[in-house]
């Protein structure tokens, strides 16, 4: 708002996107994603890349070759690990909207534009989740199993649809339908919003969960752009059978349920404590741990699968 002459006149700030892009893995997938942030056809925003000591050369050389003014470039001074990655990457924002963008996920040229768009037609969205395409190692497009059962549980929607609440919280705790690096958040959401330490694996889950009961609310959107990406060296993917992906979300989902019973959200508690969709996955899993003749993956899955 500034005064002139005898008038007051309010100036509006366009919306920007902080674009956060915590880095460990392979780097021929960062520069794919680097480059299709690049390809935004509205430029409101900026990417900062955190690097978590990723020992290759390449990485920091890439960087300086790109001299990029809407790209930031900073390397940890020692491995932090998923989760202080993350936290330090959000100690950083500073833009309306942020994003935590996968390091090897593929935001498509209207992405940007189509989030910005969203908030400004429903600023009280404290998450935008836009459509997704699955896509492979490759950058195919491909249909998977646990894909296919997010599209099943997902709120069906030709329009762009608020959601909030218990309903909300239940069907998230009976399957997760979200795909984490594709959501944008409003900044002070995510900055009041801490993660939950000892779950490095549903850690978004986690935080997903307590924006919403604290009474935050969630804009499901159709229009598909944003592409993420599955593939074998995926945080997720090697942890579902060294024991920590499922031991975590036993763990997890005990206390979402006890957060929701705080909230009197009765349902919700119901569908965390069944964990229906965690129990299937592990339950489809149990055959190939089976055929590996892995004993600590099937006591592992078993536990998950039977676990009152």
């Amino acid at each position: 708002k500034r005064t002139v002459g005898q008038s007051v006149i309010i100036v509006t700030r366009r919306a920007m996107l902080d674009i956060m892009l915590p880095f460990w893995g392979e780097p021929r997938y960062l520069y794919e994603t680097v480059e299709a942030v690049l390809r935004q056809t509205d430029e409101r925003w900026q990417l900062t890349v955190v690097d978590d000591c990723y020992p290759d050369p390449e990485v920091p050389e890439y960087f300086e070759r790109l001299g990029h003014p809407q790209v930031t470039y900073i390397r940890n001074e020692e491995n932090l690990g998923i989760t202080a990655n993350y936290e330090r990457c959000i100690e950083m924002v500073s833009a309306d909207l942020v994003m935590l963008l996968g390091c090897d996920d593929i935001m498509q040229p209207d992405y940007v534009a189509r989030v910005l768009t969203l908030h400004e037609k429903f600023p009280q969205a404290d998450i935008l989740q836009p459509g997704v395409q699955i896509i492979d190692s490759q950058g195919r497009a491909v249909s998977t199993l646990t894909d296919s059962i997010k599209r099943v549980v997902m709120p069906r929607t030709r329009q762009p649809l608020l959601l909030s609440g218990e309903e909300l919280a239940a069907s998230l705790l009976k399957a997760d339908w979200l795909y984490w690096p594709s959501l944008t958040f409003r900044r002070e959401a995510l900055v009041s919003t801490p993660f939950r330490p000892g779950f490095p694996i549903i850690q978004d889950l986690a935080l997903v969960i307590d924006i919403i009961a604290a009474g935050g609310c969630l804009l499901l959107d159709p229009h598909m752009c944003f592409s993420y990406r599955r593939h074998e060296e995926s945080a997720s993917s090697t942890s579902l059978f060294d024991g920590r992906r499922f031991a975590g979300e036993h763990t997890y989902f005990a206390l979402a349920a006890r957060i929701m019973r705080r909230n009197g959200w009765h349902r919700a508690a119901r569908a965390a404590k069944r964990h229906t969709i965690s129990r299937a996955h592990a339950l489809s899993l149990l055959p190939t741990a089976l055929r590996r003749q892995d004993s600590t993956a099937v006591r592992t899955l078993t536990t998950h699968i039977l676990a009152r």
